[in-house]
């Protein structure tokens, strides 16, 4: 496994289980993470050969992980669980919508809630996000692994007051400042195949675990997701599908908000007001 991130002020890295080096010092020709990307279905750079020193993960502060977020598009109800929970009929096809750019931030936050007037009851959802490598449309799903540079944890967030008024209101409930964090690395497995069979996503608040499932409580899988979105979309490196949440936990000033994924590691973010 490899994996790619940038440090809180933006400098590009790669790393494995031992450290990180700079980006460039593992391969002078990439000099930025979504180059990186586009590399990343035929393999990446063994940090171990780069002529610099790994740097541990827990001496470094880790920004988001994309130069500039692209496309930022979230599933909704894709764990038969949560589905239920909410009282919502399975969909037939994938429930999905588009997040701004500006939504987006890196580990620790802070997530940054609106003014009470605005609304008074958010959740987060932890989730697993498909980052894609290389500029793709039409994807058949067995061509996932060709075009998937690899997975992010994220937490995202939802303004659960205003969607509850209106359905139509999805875009606006999920769209304020900070209500996507990212990171903190992208993984970068060997096999994606092989990886989605490990994963396991926990929704964490204040050491709570909220709900947890595996991949195979989803209704659709990632690439099944990919091919039916690029049915419409063309997507390009560092565009992020979020597969959906097996369960949101209401957050208020104050808390700490985690999403759990295995084998990827913790992403969490404090909340404020």
């Amino acid at each position: 496994m490899r994996y790619l991130a940038r440090t809180a002020d933006g400098a590009p890295l790669i790393g494995d289980e031992e450290g990180f080096v700079p980006l460039g010092a593992a391969d002078p020709d990439l000099s930025t993470i979504e180059e990186a990307l586009a590399r990343a279905p035929d393999g990446l750079p063994d940090p171990a050969a780069a002529p610099a020193e790994r740097v541990p993960e827990e001496e470094l502060a880790f920004g988001l992980p994309l130069d500039r977020p692209g496309k930022l598009w979230g599933i909704g109800l894709n764990y038969a669980d949560h589905a239920e929970d909410l009282d919502e009929v399975r969909p037939e096809e994938p429930a999905s919508f588009l997040k701004p750019p500006s939504t987006a931030t890196g580990p620790g936050g802070p997530i940054r809630l609106p003014d009470a007037d605005v609304t008074d009851r958010i959740t987060a959802e932890a989730e697993l996000g498909v980052v894609v490598g290389r500029r793709c449309s039409s994807v058949a799903e067995d061509e996932f692994a060709d075009v998937v540079a690899g997975f992010v944890p994220i937490i995202d967030m939802t303004a659960e007051d205003i969607l509850e008024r209106n359905p139509r209101f999805l875009t606006r409930a999920k769209s304020f400042d900070t209500f996507l964090v990212a990171g903190p690395y992208v993984a970068v497995p060997d096999s994606p195949e092989a990886f989605m069979e490990k994963v396991r996503v926990r929704t964490v608040v204040n050491d709570e675990t909220v709900s947890e499932n595996t991949l195979d409580g989803m209704l659709f899988e990632p690439p099944e997701l990919l091919s039916y979105l690029s049915e419409s979309t063309t997507f390009a490196p560092g565009d992020v599908i979020s597969t959906g949440t097996p369960g949101a936990g209401v957050i208020e000033d104050g808390d700490e908000a985690r999403a759990a994924v295995e084998p990827i590691g913790d992403l969490s973010a404090d909340v404020v007001r």
